[in-house]
């Protein structure tokens, strides 16, 4: 975002820990008007905790949240969550079944009759449900609830827009199109977005920075591009799509495999390293009598593999091969059709700039 865009939330150093087990450890992050942030990361690593926190529902131990530079929760302080000019939008949508679909969206809001009605109509026109006002929520399929969950939550005009897994319950066919709507009004309303997912795609097709979180810390931080091409670690790589390890051993800043050698500056000499590389990223060359391509500086040594199995997937194909060396297992996949048969002898190359060198304890 640009250095002139206001900070709308500041998170500094949260923490939270129940039972004796830290859930949230040491989390900061800001977020801008206009700016969507995911935090990204499996099942049970605090992200929801931390957007509670956020949201004034949970108390944090430790740290500060501020809003447009308020403070709301810190060391004597809990702003409560109707006073934070927070929205929430979770995943069940939590609209209230007695009443209408304007009454849900303008549930929340504090203004005149002529107001409140022209703020509902104007919210129902740009999530495109006019003429939806008088149904009930049992009338409503399960795309137009998630809408009018999110009417509801901008209603009010809030400077922050906590989301959690709020697309988690859509029918795939329906959820990317949503997606792309929900982004475009909120970015119209200018509210700062901290949208909590565990979906890597989700997290990039939607964020302008995404926030890794594993084991209650974020473990890094920056633009969709850069966390999904310079992973801090392994773990990291691994959680944006499969990934193939390959291990050797660094002498010299330099590690032999099969596939050549390969760069492994910062390595100390007679250290186990592991060399990571996606699926897409290896490429297939045929067996010519047992002979493969001639190496390139790009793509190094090919090493032979016999297939195990592959499979079409609708745009890629994936062939899994047993490699000649260790007998290791690697899988490459293909854009639209490519099937050899169980058995097929083929020669495997990496491109030296797609891939990731780390420790054997899985950091670079």
């Amino acid at each position: 975002m640009p250095d002139s865009t206001p900070l709308r939330l500041e998170v500094s150093h949260l923490s939270r820990a129940f039972g004796g087990r830290r859930v949230v450890d040491d989390v900061t992050l800001t977020v801008a008007a206009g700016q969507v942030t995911c935090l990204l990361g499996p099942s049970g690593c605090g992200k929801s905790t931390t957007l509670r926190i956020i949201a004034g529902v949970e108390r944090t131990d430790q740290g500060e949240v501020r809003i447009d530079g308020r403070l709301v929760e810190g060391p004597g302080v809990h702003v409560p969550p109707e006073a934070r000019s927070v929205g929430l939008m979770f995943q069940d949508f939590a609209l209230f079944p007695h009443l209408t679909v304007a009454e849900n969206v303008g549930f929340g809001l504090r203004a005149e009759r002529a107001r409140k009605v022209q703020r509902i109509g104007e919210l129902l026109e740009k999530v495109d449900l006019s003429g939806f006002g008088q149904k009930h929520p049992h009338e409503l399929s399960g795309g137009e609830q998630q809408r009018v969950a999110l009417a509801r939550a901008l209603a009010p005009r809030p400077r922050v827009m906590l989301m959690d897994e709020p697309f988690s319950g859509l029918d795939n066919r329906l959820r990317d199109g949503i997606r792309d709507r929900t982004l475009e009004l909120l970015k119209e309303e200018g509210a700062a977005v901290l949208l909590v997912t565990h979906e890597p795609d989700e997290a990039m097709r939607m964020a302008d920075e995404i926030a890794l979180m594993r084991q209650g810390r974020i473990v890094q931080k920056g633009a969709p591009y850069n966390v999904y091409n310079a992973p801090v670690d392994k773990a990291a790589a691994a959680f944006f799509s499969d990934i193939n390890v390959i291990r050797g051993i660094s002498r010299g800043a330099l590690t032999e495999t099969p596939f050549g050698a390969f760069l492994t500056p910062g390595h100390a000499d007679g250290a186990e390293v592991e060399i990571v590389i996606r699926p897409q990223h290896l490429r297939i060359d045929f067996d010519r009598g047992g002979r493969g391509p001639n190496p390139t500086p790009e793509d190094g040594t090919p090493a032979r593999g016999t297939v195990l199995r592959s499979r079409y997937l609708g745009r890629e194909s994936l062939v899994d091969f047993s490699m000649d060396f260790e007998g290791a297992k690697l899988t490459a996949s293909v854009p639209g059709v490519f099937l050899p048969k169980p058995g097929t002898v083929l020669w495997l190359m990496i491109r030296r700039d797609r891939c990731f060198v780390f420790g054997s304890h899985g950091r670079s």
